[in-house]
């Protein structure tokens, strides 16, 4: 266990009622897919939207807020995350579909906004079977995989920013980019109406399919790991640099870069925070000095190093032949 606890009950008992869960020093490991990190001073899991809204309105000024999802690609340093980190859980995941439009709360897991599409019979939307995240996440980063992304689905959306204000946003609001929208990063994303078109529930069902295949063949998928790590460059594919950088198999601690796709990093039971982020940042350097290109992460991280310590893990191995 290397998740050190934060000092969380001064902050607790400043922050307003709520009908949802708060819990002081709460360890964040496993609310992560890598299953590493620290706690959250305050964890708080909303009731609704509006349990959302009204801790916003009432928390003292200045407080740190960070959303969480499903921790799919999601790194929390092992010194933890101070102030209240928000866990979008099933409360905030409804999914409602009808003739052309899919509307899901920020929580709301994309293979399951796929599914409700392809149960009512709407194509356009199958990609987000193949992004392990929820739907906030992917408004954030303009998520996109197997030919779609949210720019090309989104209708509109809602968040609510530091104080509780709440907007509706169309997509000529988002500034949307590759992996990247504008919003500020302290507005919380509480929901969105996804545009499909009318199709065959069997062809949709098949591309589905084929996704889920493909993925399983191409990457680990049964690991802990935070799926992928760095954003591709302009006209390279950042798996392909990790790997002319000789990073296949590289090691640090207990965290390694995937054999079976090279722009992922594995947990292999006992790596730190510290691990996963060193060696990426170990892949970097690599990579920067054999391409002059920098790589960019698309992993999210997010808290503190341990006390004393810096981001770096355990020594690097090179792979073994």
């Amino acid at each position: 266990m290397n998740a050190v606890l934060l000092p969380g009950n001064e902050l607790i008992v400043r922050l307003p009622p709520v009908r949802g869960h708060l819990a002081a020093n709460a360890p964040l490991e496993r609310e992560t897919w890598f299953r590493v990190g620290g706690a959250a001073e305050v964890l708080f899991r909303p009731a609704d939207r509006d349990d959302l809204i009204e801790m916003l309105r009432g928390m003292p000024k200045g407080t740190p807020v960070t959303v969480i999802g499903l921790g799919s690609n999601l790194l929390v340093r092992d010194g933890g995350v101070r102030g209240v980190v928000v866990r979008m859980g099933r409360e905030m995941a409804v999914v409602d579909a009808d003739e052309d439009r899919v509307s899901a709360g920020a929580g709301a897991p994309d293979p399951a906004v796929a599914a409700a599409a392809r149960d009512a019979g709407l194509a356009g939307l199958e990609f987000l079977s193949g992004i392990p995240g929820t739907i906030g996440g992917a408004l954030r980063m303009n998520a996109g995989a197997y030919g779609g992304d949210m720019e090309g689905i989104l209708e509109c959306c809602e968040a609510v920013d530091p104080e509780g204000e709440v907007y509706r946003l169309g997509p000529g609001d988002m500034g949307f980019g590759y992996r990247h929208c504008s919003i500020p990063e302290d507005w919380i994303f509480t929901g969105a109406v996804l545009r499909g078109r009318p199709g065959d529930r069997k062809a949709i069902a098949a591309r589905m399919a084929e996704i889920r295949q493909n993925r399983e063949a191409s990457q680990p998928m049964r690991t802990r790991t935070g799926g992928s790590t760095f954003r591709n460059p302009n006209g390279h594919a950042a798996w392909q640099l990790v790997d002319e950088a000789g990073c296949r198999g590289l090691a640090c601690g207990g965290a390694r870069v995937s054999e079976k796709h090279t722009n992922f990093l594995i947990n292999t039971g006992d790596a730190t925070a510290g691990d996963l982020e060193g060696l990426g940042e170990e892949v970097r350097a690599r990579v920067k000095a054999g391409s002059g290109i920098d790589l960019h992460w698309e992993i999210r991280r997010i808290g503190e190093p341990l006390p004393g310590s810096g981001p770096a893990g355990g020594p690097i191995r090179e792979r073994r032949p």
